[in-house]
């Protein structure tokens, strides 16, 4: 059997939406999450195994770096937006990668219309873009365990607070 490269996980919008008409009719539950992933670390993979366990499939929206520097500042991303998507496209738990430019993944929940829809337990219910939408289609949305002390933003502000290193 030929293997599965990363970037191949990487679909379009139209693209991902034809491979879902097909897992839908064998029956297949969608599980939708998203996030920046500028530095992967164990929560992640953590966050993305335990939403790939409610269904499935797993897809898994990234933000674009635009986006991300809107939602964590200018110094953000670390990593651009393509190797971000194809580090996490690497994972086994995920199925199927897309990238979004707008602030929030609506306009993709609403297109892709998932079964299960997860974020990260530092997310209220309330907060939870996507969740009405969800809901009313029949779907459930989940707040997944988080690793407590685990961030792409604390492992920066770690990294920066270093005194410089000398080169030997």
């Amino acid at each position: 059997m030929k293997a599965r490269g990363a970037r191949s996980k990487i679909q379009t919008l139209s693209g991902l939406e034809a491979k879902l008409v097909h897992s839908r009719s064998r029956g297949q539950r969608i599980v939708f999450t998203n996030g920046c992933f500028d530095l992967l670390h164990v929560g992640h993979v953590r966050s993305l195994e335990s939403a790939r366990a409610l269904g499935d499939l797993l897809i898994v929206a990234v933000n674009l770096d635009a986006s991300v520097r809107r939602a964590k500042g200018a110094d953000r991303p670390i990593n651009p937006a393509r190797a971000r998507m194809e580090i996490v496209a690497a994972l086994d738990s995920v199925d199927w990668v897309i990238g979004f430019a707008a602030d929030t993944p609506i306009r993709l929940i609403r297109r892709l219309r998932p079964d299960v829809l997860a974020k990260g337990g530092d997310w209220s219910f309330d907060s939870i873009v996507g969740r009405e939408e969800v809901e009313a289609a029949g779907g459930r949305v989940v707040r997944l365990p988080i690793v407590s002390g685990l961030g792409s933003t604390r492992t920066i502000e770690d990294i920066r607070r270093q005194p410089a290193r000398r080169k030997r």
